[in-house]
């Protein structure tokens, strides 16, 4: 795997929000990639579209692993300051949350990281290694407006301290048009009391009216909380230093989050705050632009598995599409996800028990000359293209010249960055080990050509409720009805 590696660091090129462009990638210091990834406001349950921004991450995540540089990823937990409305108006999310579930926000942000990580776990989202809550941060944030307050930005309103955009010449940068002179006041945002309508709230004050919150702290600027975007900075250079190589999140971060973490993170430190910006692009529900849980058309994993469904097929409809390109989800679209999930782990499955038979070799071949792994390196190095991965791995389903023990191995290098677990059996939950036994010693037998004993094998497992479909590289197993 050292040469495969080797092949695909000179190799990996991933797209720059940033620059506009794709560029061969490397971390800065040659071995470990610093990676942050901006995670969920922990308000309501995360929905697929949520999800398909962490399966891209995922991804990636993998895609640096198999490279054999150090992946060190942080993602933080918004628990508190994500307001309703991008103009720092409105209630703070999770204080509604709370008052809608007669909770107190601990309460709340408690349920939802629950349930985040839950669903990431059924998706095989890999863990990252630093999970950061912003209210557990809340010292590192204050500093970071005495810096920001020291250099001079921000101003003083009656409900905030607000980071003064004019001030900064690039501000925008993210965007292919400037955010400052593209965004007219009135337009998206109501001005209040701000200088000019992209500026941001870095410190919100508590409302005496409202009497005391579930999360306030004081601040030499009075009680209150911090702002969305200044959680991300702060938390991210504590953890990484000044400058991150990567930075992740949905499209819809780039023009308001992203930018702003930009601009108080380079105000502060005199540093670019991130080598690379990598967004993922919406779940659009069929007929509509986007998911979303402000749209009410929300669909979690929870729904997906009450149609019927598994996470993972889910997983594989997200793998059918580049990262940056939309993905329409339709009931017809995941249904065909889910019946090539499933024929995939049968074909695994099949070639499982044909290699067994023929006394081939474990997976594990040396397949550093294999074309089918060339092919699998230049699609995953062009932008991480997983549809393309997809279309060479039943290129090699479907090709007769391929040993099953060499498809395995394919199968198995693959699915280091899928994440699709094809080499689970097909509805292995749902067949005894027993009878699994059963049917892996008749479909030797039958190998074997010894057919009397395949025949009462057969029997037997017929007498267990079971039946075999034998098939050329195998044999599915069917519940009798």
């Amino acid at each position: 795997m050292t040469d495969i590696s080797a092949e695909l660091r000179s190799r990996l090129h991933l797209f720059n929000t940033l620059t506009h462009r794709s560029d061969l990638f490397a971390p800065a210091d040659g071995e470990r990639v610093k990676l942050y990834v901006c995670g969920p406001t922990v308000y309501s349950s995360p929905h697929i579209g949520n999800m398909r921004t962490y399966l891209f991450s995922d991804v990636l995540r993998r895609v640096l692993a198999l490279t054999g540089w150090e992946v060190d990823a942080a993602m933080n937990i918004t628990d508190v300051g994500h307001l309703t409305s991008d103009a720092d108006s409105g209630d703070d999310k999770m204080a509604a949350a709370a008052k809608a579930e007669r909770a107190t926000a601990w309460d709340v942000a408690a349920k939802y990281t629950d349930a985040f990580f839950a669903d990431a776990e059924r998706l095989n989202i890999l863990p990252v290694q630093h999970v950061l809550k912003a209210t557990d941060h809340i010292d590192v944030q204050l500093d970071l407006v005495r810096a920001l307050d020291e250099k001079g930005v921000l101003y003083t309103t009656s409900d905030g301290v607000y980071f003064d955009t004019s001030l900064v010449p690039d501000y925008g940068k993210l965007t292919p048009n400037d955010t400052r002179t593209s965004l007219r006041a009135g337009e998206r945002v109501a001005m209040g009391e701000k200088r000019n309508p992209t500026d941001f709230a870095v410190w919100k004050f508590s409302d005496p009216a409202e009497g005391q919150r579930d999360m306030e702290w004081d601040s030499p600027w009075g009680r209150g909380f911090p702002g969305w975007h200044l959680e991300c900075s702060a938390m991210a250079m504590e953890t990484f230093g000044p400058t991150l190589d990567l930075h992740l999140g949905g499209i819809d971060h780039i023009a308001i989050h992203h930018t702003n973490e930009i601009a108080q993170s380079e105000t502060a430190t005199g540093k670019p705050f991130s080598r690379w910006w990598m967004h993922g692009a919406f779940l659009n529900l069929e007929g509509e632009k986007r998911m979303g849980k402000s749209e009410g058309n929300k669909i979690t994993l929870a729904t997906v598995e009450e149609w019927g469904f598994t996470p993972l097929e889910f997983r594989y409809l997200v793998m059918l599409s580049h990262y940056r390109s939309p993905l329409a989800f339709s009931l017809e679209t995941l249904e065909a996800a889910a019946q090539a999930h499933r024929r995939l782990r049968k074909h695994v499955e099949g070639w499982k028990q044909a290699a067994a038979a023929s006394g081939e070799p474990e997976p594990g071949l040396d397949l550093r000359d294999h074309p089918y792994v060339d092919e699998f390196v230049d699609a995953i190095a062009d932008d991480m293209n997983t549809a393309r991965v997809v279309a060479v791995l039943w290129t090699v389903a479907r090709d007769p010249e391929v040993d099953p023990a060499t498809k395995l191995a394919l199968v198995d290098l693959f699915d280091r960055v899928l994440g699709l677990d094809l080499a689970v059996p097909p509805d292995a939950d749902d067949v005894p080990d027993d009878v699994r036994a059963l049917a892996e010693l008749r479909w030797r037998m039958r190998t074997e050509r010894n057919f009397a004993e395949s025949d009462r094998l057969r029997d037997e497992l017929l007498s267990a409720g079971w039946t075999m479909q034998d098939g050329r590289d195998g044999y599915e197993l069917v519940p009798v009805s």
